[in-house]
């Protein structure tokens, strides 16, 4: 009986071993799945209100009713909001050089400055006279490095307004024709002629050698439309009394579609993991709340909206954590973790949660750029972990991002048996 006494923690401590590394095979193969849909150049990048934020949102909540939370968006497990009026060409907006007739958003782009106005012209290249269209070679433009391309852009036209032009057509721009129209998103003051952008195949034609005249016909007109955005929020009722949240952001900047897998399919992977081990787990002193933010690459709207509009009774919460862009994290990487000072009781629970895996790094000194802002706005402790590096899926460090999760999934445990938290306001 002796010799099985002294094999039995032995024993014991053989099988839960097993059972963890079983655990976090299954969790690095979730996390991998999770973040190859979601940076797949089939979602676009994930620009809020756009068709591939759309499908990213229906397999966040479909993941989450795989895991058994209970919806709390307003409509099922979404979370509609609008971010803002934006502009998009409307079926009137036409441009033809000869007889080639040309698509906005394809082969060319209006400036968000143009005015909606058409104009008809034969212009040379390197000749700008008044009552015609002037082309203006991109190229060739001085540029002292103090102003973006937008604001020469801009400038440009303006210049050519002053100087009696009819339009101005840009060509020879390195900029993709998806960044010149995500322009459109912003509202300056309409100046008073056409301007617009030309892609890199009109661009060569332009640039020929044997370049004249070009009859021109450019005919400028915007519809105004507003751009929705899409919250995905899964709730944990442990009917307790106090509420932790959990939250990600989802969308990215819309272009660059297979640069988006640590901005951030990364942390929406992780946040997944973490309700999936939390659904099942003895945490239960605590209600949580699980939330993919979009909007956040637009002022934060998606959070500021959450928060505004709560489905859950923010006064409770008894802190919020934000993963953003945690992807990039090989193995001696330190984390950095935010809003440490927002609670004086964050210093001795992060001790406590710290493994030996993952390094850690603190900043307190103030409230970052992040989703996390809009919680502590509310008065609420955060803490926002981030690894500051985009890279593409095939690049993320999935074992990092598998510490970072429990990491997390630590903290809450430390906080489990503990009170609410007290907040603390720090200096921005």
């Amino acid at each position: 009986m002796k010799k099985i006494t002294w094999l039995l923690p032995l024993v014991i401590v053989t099988i839960h071993v097993q059972a963890q590394k079983k655990e976090d095979r299954k969790t690095l193969g979730n996390l991998q799945a999770h973040i190859s849909y979601l940076s797949s150049d089939k979602l676009e990048g994930r620009s809020t209100g756009a068709p591939g934020e759309q499908l990213a949102a229906a397999y966040i909540a479909a993941q989450m009713q795989q895991m058994g939370l209970t919806p709390m968006g307003e409509a099922g497990f979404l979370q509609a909001f609008t971010v803002k009026e934006i502009r998009e060409p409307a079926a009137s907006c036409k441009m033809s050089i000869g007889d080639h007739q040309l698509e906005p958003g394809k082969h060319f782009a209006p400036l968000p400055f143009s005015a909606d106005k058409s104009a008809k012209g034969e212009p040379i290249p390197g000749v700008n006279e008044p009552d015609n269209i002037w082309l203006i070679n991109v190229a060739e433009l001085d540029s002292d490095g103090r102003k973006s391309m937008y604001e020469q852009y801009l400038h440009q036209t303006q210049v050519a307004e002053k100087s009696g032009a009819t339009a101005v057509v840009f060509y020879n721009g390195k900029e993709s024709i998806a960044e010149v129209m995500k322009w459109l998103d912003l509202h300056p003051k309409a100046s008073g002629i056409p301007a617009v952008w030309l892609n890199a195949a009109l661009s060569q034609k332009l640039s020929a050698d044997d370049a004249d005249g070009f009859p021109i016909h450019v005919q400028v007109a915007f519809n105004t439309i507003q751009r929705k955005g899409t919250n995905v929020i899964g709730y944990i009722n442990n009917k307790a009394a106090r509420t932790i949240v959990i939250g990600a952001h989802y969308d990215y900047r819309g272009w660059e579609a297979t640069d988006t897998g640590d901005d951030n399919a990364s942390g929406t992977a992780a946040m997944l993991e973490i309700a999936r081990l939390l659904a099942g787990s003895r945490l239960q002193n605590n209600n949580y709340v699980l939330v993919a933010f979009s909007g956040k690459e637009q002022g934060l709207s998606g959070s500021s909206y959450f928060a505004a509009h709560s489905t859950v009774d923010l006064s409770q919460v008894n802190y919020m954590i934000n993963m953003d862009g945690i992807g990039q994290l090989p193995p001696g990487t330190a984390l950095q973790i935010g809003g440490t000072g927002t609670s004086p009781g964050w210093s001795a629970i992060l001790q406590q949660a710290a493994t030996k895996e993952l390094p850690l790094v603190y900043d307190s000194s103030g409230i970052s750029n992040s989703d996390h802002a809009s919680f502590y706005r509310k008065n609420i402790p955060v803490l926002y972990f981030c690894k500051p590096t985009s890279t593409a899926a095939y690049k993320v460090s999935y074992d990092g991002t598998l510490h970072v999760l429990k990491l997390v999934y630590n903290i809450i445990d430390k906080t489990n048996n503990k009170d609410k938290l007290a907040f603390s306001s720090v200096q921005n």
